[in-house]
């Protein structure tokens, strides 16, 4: 019986793509996604089964019965307020239940494992590009459940023989290039989404918090990286481990920023017009500026990035708001 690979949270945003270019690369997928903000049509290939990461019955039998051997792991709450409001919901779904599907891995004898985290791991930092070493510092419950999954998947892998890659996300954007998919989120807080649903009427306006920062502009400075892209380093971070490659961890970004104010001047201009902006005072907790280094995920992986432009990315998120509208209209 071949190999398959688990992807958790297939449904969702960044896991319906890379499921979509897994099942391009003729790869035998079974996607696990309760579909709580996944979509059932956003799993273009593979088998879906709806059920919670968390349900150690359900995985283990999906690992024996598809023979699993990779796990992409994906399943995750991700809102930032929410994390503070309700912490335990967080350190339930995403810390619990990785603890559950990295037992299941564990007896089931699955070779490699690649986890979905993210920048909230660094905090604060100190205002230059967050390497690898950079230390952790999370500021909220979101980030803190990622990091806590990070150790129990390192410390595991001390004691199996299970490789993984830790891949840390910074701000991910943009829809899929050829329309098939895109961020179908409700209630999305990530700026390039939130403008996208603005420039389309979705959204009355569109908040900004700080004009104040040290950055050139005022505005915060984040590094936003393709969501296209970020599913095609998970696909060479397969193929890395399965070449033989050594557990670690890596950043997953551009290794430069685009400031708030240049984001929405980049949507006003792929729509032609002016979108309604209100500025507010900063929020507790932002960075003036939060770049990855992104030395080290060049230097281990086979991945080219062909996506770093913030007119494609916008561009892509705004066809994809389009889209959404005229498929309800029709």
């Amino acid at each position: 019986m071949s190999k398959s690979i688990l992807v958790t949270g297939g449904a969702g945003y960044i896991g319906s793509h890379t499921v979509k270019q897994l099942g391009e690369q003729g790869e035998k997928i079974v996607v696990l996604d309760d579909l709580s903000t996944g979509f059932e049509q956003s799993v273009l290939f593979g088998e879906l089964v709806v059920g919670k990461t968390g349900d150690r019955e359900l995985v283990d039998r999906i690992m024996k019965e598809h023979n699993i051997d990779t796990v992409m792991h994906f399943a995750a709450h991700t809102i930032v307020p929410e994390s503070v409001e309700n912490p335990l919901k967080y350190y339930d779904n995403n810390t619990a239940s990785t603890r559950n599907l990295l037992e299941c891995c564990q007896n089931n004898g699955v070779s490699n494992f690649i986890f979905s985290s993210t920048a909230a791991t660094y905090g604060i930092g100190d205002g230059k590009p967050c390497s690898e070493e950079s230390p952790t510092a999370p500021i909220n419950p979101y980030g803190m459940s990622k990091l806590m999954s990070e150790y129990m998947l390192e410390d595991l892998g001390k004691a199996c023989d299970m490789k993984h890659v830790i891949l840390r996300y910074f701000n991910v954007a943009g829809c899929d290039p050829d329309g098939q998919i895109g961020q179908s989120t409700k209630k999305a807080t990530l700026l390039v989404k939130v403008a996208a649903e603005v420039a389309v009427g979705k959204r009355p306006e569109i908040y900004v918090f700080g004009t104040d920062y040290p950055t050139s502009d005022g505005t915060g400075v984040r590094d936003y990286i393709h969501v296209a892209d970020l599913a095609s380093a998970h696909i060479s971070a397969l193929d890395y481990l399965r070449k033989g490659g050594e557990s670690t961890r890596l950043n997953c970004g551009y290794g430069h920023g685009y400031s708030v104010r240049e984001v929405l001047d980049t949507v006003q201009k792929v729509i032609g017009g002016p979108i309604k902006i209100v500025e507010e005072p900063r929020r507790a907790g932002d960075p003036p500026e939060l770049i990855a280094n992104v030395d080290k995920i060049h230097n281990t992986l086979s991945w080219t990035p062909k996506h770093d432009d913030l007119d494609v990315i916008v561009t892509t998120a705004i066809d994809w708001e389009r889209k959404m509208l005229a498929d309800k209209a029709a």
